[in-house]
């Protein structure tokens, strides 16, 4: 039983990691973005053909990781302009159905030019033994690069003036503007970090697991159960809400098995949004 929590504690934090993204432009830019499990597999596939070309897997990753980050600030700058022109609910709705459209053009791009290209990073390193317990290498690894990144957020987004600047905007775009806070700028910013930990997050699947170019839409559905649960507005419970909901992952797929697995996660954030509609950390930016 441990080991399986174990299993549940790192593949919440990796949910963390990818949802925070999710979190992040929605409570900026006032976009949900579709298409974000898609930015995991870009990085996942970019550093998959490096590893392929003879790179290493750490320049490659760090490269693949990059990559996502770019293509964040290129969709930034490009395709969600149309959708920043408007506010409230006809900006989500724009947003919805251009990322939506940006998803289904990334999976039939990928699957038709790289269908066997998947990315799995095996470490020399080997499994520790920790009170008996046995414990992999990739799950160590994967946990300490995703609570570095939450801890690099939570210090830029509290003790930076810019990132003080992006809480108020989540706060109130329209008073943040008025006290001369650019939301322009600072989404592109937001949607390039973002990017930046959906590419990561995609890596660390490739540690944990493998990471293939089919698995954009899991991902995106992943993240937003997570973001759901959490708040979408909230940082603090998508990370406490992505590691709930990896606990139950692992013991349901035990179990129960993968589809039933998803049903669950599904049925939680359906009770979430009855319950307490703007999620459990609603209130904790």
């Amino acid at each position: 039983m441990v080991p399986i929590l174990i299993d549940g504690i790192v593949y919440g934090l990796q949910l963390s990691l990818l949802a925070v993204g999710i979190t992040l432009i929605y409570g900026l830019g006032g976009v949900l973005n579709l298409a974000h499990g898609q930015f995991a597999v870009v990085a996942g596939v970019a550093a998959a053909l490096l590893m392929g070309n003879g790179m290493g897997a750490a320049p490659a990753s760090f490269l693949g990781v990059a990559a996502a980050g770019i293509f964040g600030l290129l969709i930034d700058r490009s395709l969600l302009v149309p959708a920043y022109r408007y506010r409230g609910e006809e900006r989500l709705l724009l947003g919805l159905v251009l990322t939506l459209g940006l998803s289904f053009v990334i999976d039939g791009y990928l699957n038709l030019s790289h269908p066997n290209v998947s990315l799995t990073i095996r470490l020399p390193m080997p499994s520790l033994t920790v009170l008996g317990i046995t414990i992999r290498s990739a799950a160590v690894v994967t946990s300490l690069l995703a609570i570095l990144a939450f801890g690099l957020l939570f210090l830029f987004l509290r003790g930076t003036l810019l990132g003080k600047a992006i809480r108020s905007i989540i706060q109130n775009e329209v008073g943040a503007e008025l006290c001369g806070i650019s939301p322009s700028r600072t989404r592109t910013l937001i949607v390039a970090l973002s990017g930046l930990l959906a590419g990561l997050a995609g890596v660390a699947q490739g540690l944990f697991s493998s990471l293939g170019t089919e698995m954009g839409v899991e991902f995106t559905i992943l993240a937003l159960i997570v973001a759901v649960v959490g708040g979408v507005r909230s940082i603090n419970g998508t990370f406490v809400a992505g590691i709930l909901l990896g606990v139950v992952n692992a013991l349901a797929s035990y179990y129960m098995g993968a589809y039933v697995t998803l049903i669950i996660l599904l049925g939680a954030a359906m009770l979430t949004i009855l319950i307490r509609p703007s999620g459990l950390l609603a209130y904790w930016t």
